[in-house]
């Protein structure tokens, strides 16, 4: 089972990356306090990279254990180590190397120079079989929602958007540059307690409303098949909102 969509409007995107980052910390210390530890998936992008910022300088961070925060990616540019392409570096930059973190529990999924050189089908598997030794599943998985509905890199229309079995795929030819990338699948995905998806700006608009339409097809609207166990939250600001129907905003 997972949970029915419910949304979050926000006045701005400033305002919606700051409350997400709080609510970021709530759940995290909520999940320490229940399980000892917290898993995290992050995304980039800029509202995902947005929310990092807000909470690189927001002083609730304090009340994070961030030794006992695993933290994942939700997708990843196959591009060397230190690529400011990369998600991983650019969230090192916005919040990561300001942070306590335990080494070991920081996952990032593989770069184009690493251990398995440039074969991405490779480094997926690699990817999947870490997912596979972490102890229960993640706290909170965060993922921005592309003009075109895409979330992490499962793009309308490729075959990774429809795979049911496999937890990590590596992707080809996506039309959003680099073409080779290495993602999350939908059953990783729906495998979280929670799913928060963020969407801000009017360019986003038309895909936050398709995505939520009733007849939505996950196939050809990836974030329509984004959903967490527990709860899946659609935190948005008035502008992406703002091609949804008022029944959906009452």
């Amino acid at each position: 089972m997972t949970a029915t969509p419910r949304l979050v409007v926000h006045r701005d995107k400033e305002l919606m990356a700051q409350a997400t980052a709080a609510r970021l910390v709530t759940e995290i210390v909520d999940a320490q306090t229940a399980r000892g530890s917290a898993s995290v998936v992050l995304t980039g992008g800029r509202n995902g990279n947005g929310v990092l910022a807000a909470l690189a300088v927001s002083p609730a961070r304090e009340a994070v254990d961030w030794a006992r925060v695993d933290l994942w990616w939700g997708d990843e540019r196959f591009l060397p180590e230190g690529d400011p392409e990369r998600n991983v570096t650019q969230a090192r930059q916005a919040l990561l190397d300001a942070l306590p973190l335990d080494p070991a529990r920081v996952h990032p999924m593989p770069a184009s120079d690493g251990r398995h050189g440039d074969d991405v089908d490779a480094a997926a598997t690699s990817y999947a079989a870490e997912l596979a030794v972490a102890a229960g599943p993640f706290d909170v998985l965060m993922l921005g929602v592309g003009p075109d509905t895409h979330v992490a890199s499962l793009f309308p229309g490729l075959p990774a958007v429809r795979e049911e079995k496999q937890t990590v795929l590596a992707v080809r030819n996506a039309p959003k540059p680099p073409p080779t990338r290495i993602t999350l699948t939908l059953p990783a995905i729906r495998s979280a307690r929670q799913v928060w998806l963020l969407a801000a700006g009017e360019d986003k608009a038309k895909a936050v409303a398709t995505a939520l339409a009733d007849e939505a097809d996950a196939a050809e609207a990836p974030a329509a098949g984004a959903r967490g166990t527990a709860r899946t939250l659609w935190l948005l600001d008035r502008a992406a909102a703002s091609a949804l129907p008022p029944e959906r905003l009452s």
